[in-house]
C-alpha cells in the first residue's frame, strides 16, 4: 500500500553497545569498639523460670531543657515595636505641624507681594504728575483708505 522509500539502503550497519559492569565500592570492614569500662552483668529470672543474663544498659539522659522565659520573644518584640512607634509619633506630629506652618508662611508672603505690587500699580495710575518720560504722538489728520493708514 505504501511505496518503499528508495532513499534508504536495504541493509544498514548496526552498532551494538554493551553495558559496562559497575565495580562495587570497597567498604572498610566494621571493627567493634570496646567501651571504656566493662559494664556489670545482670541476670533476670522471668516468671516462667527462664534466666536472662545481659549487660545493664543505662537509659539515655535527655539534655536539660533551657528555662523558658516568662514572656515570649514575640511578645517582647511587639511591645518594643509599639514603644518605638509611640516615640516616633511625636516627631511625625511636629513634622506635619512644621509643614503646615511653612505653607501658611508662603501663602502670606504671596498675599503680601500682591498687596505691595497692587499698591505700586495704583500709585502709578492715580499719580497727579502727567506723563513723565513718555513719547506723545499727535495725529492731526489721519486718512484711512482701503484699510491702509495715510498721514
Amino acid at each position: 500500500m505504501y511505496p518503499d522509500n528508495p532513499g534508504l539502503p536495504a541493509e544498514r550497519a548496526v552498532t551494538v553497545h554493551q553495558p559496562a559492569p559497575i565495580t562495587p565500592v570497597q567498604v572498610a570492614p566494621l571493627v567493634p569498639v570496646q567501651p571504656g569500662t566493662i559494664p556489670a552483668v545482670a541476670s533476670i529470672v522471668l516468671p516462667d523460670g527462664r534466666v536472662v543474663t545481659g549487660y545493664a544498659i543505662e537509659p539515655a539522659k535527655p539534655e536539660p531543657v533551657a528555662a523558658k522565659p516568662v514572656v515570649s520573644r514575640t511578645a517582647v518584640n511587639i511591645a518594643l515595636g509599639g514603644v518605638g512607634f509611640g516615640a516616633v509619633c511625636g516627631g511625625l506630629l511636629l513634622l506635619t505641624t512644621f509643614i503646615a506652618a511653612l505653607a501658611a508662611l508662603v501663602q502670606q508672603l504671596i498675599i503680601l507681594a500682591a498687596v505691595i505690587f497692587g499698591g505700586w500699580i495704583a500709585v502709578q495710575i492715580f499719580s497727579a504728575s502727567g506723563h513723565s518720560g513718555g513719547t506723545t504722538v499727535n495725529i492731526r489728520k489721519a486718512v484711512i483708505k482701503r484699510n491702509h493708514f495715510h498721514s
